[in-house]
């Protein structure tokens, strides 16, 4: 199939799917005049990989996720199941900054208020 019949049965943009491939999460066979072609399994692959962006994972996190499907065995999935719990705890600290921020910016929204009622009173 063309790239924009796997982009449309994948759900996801033409664009993306060559951002895919320029990534190497991705790949073609080119045909004698220069289009790319792709088989049933990019599908698959192609919805596989929207699943791991929407999870917050980068295109380099999921190059390195991919072994476990291209040659799964006890070692790639050892190696994914270790980079994935990686990357939760990356994202696991990152909430916590956020909350911290968030409540720094509550606190400052109270001293805000309650310096305008100040205002309003005079």
């Amino acid at each position: 199939m063309r790239i924009g019949d796997l982009a449309a049965r994948a759900g996801v943009s033409v664009r993306s799917v060559r951002y895919y491939e320029e990534q190497g999460l991705l790949v073609s066979v080119r045909s004698p005049s220069g289009q790319r072609h792709y088989t049933e399994q990019e599908v698959e692959r192609v919805t596989f990989i929207q699943r791991l962006y929407t999870a917050g994972l980068s295109s380099r996190t999921i190059a390195e996720l991919l072994p476990c499907v291209d040659t799964p065995s006890l070692e790639n999935s050892d190696a994914a199941m270790d980079r994935m719990s990686e990357e939760r705890d990356r994202l696991s600290a990152h909430i916590d900054d956020l909350i911290r921020t968030r409540d720094a910016l509550d606190h400052l929204m109270s001293v805000a208020s309650a310096h305008r009622t100040t205002l309003t009173a005079r």
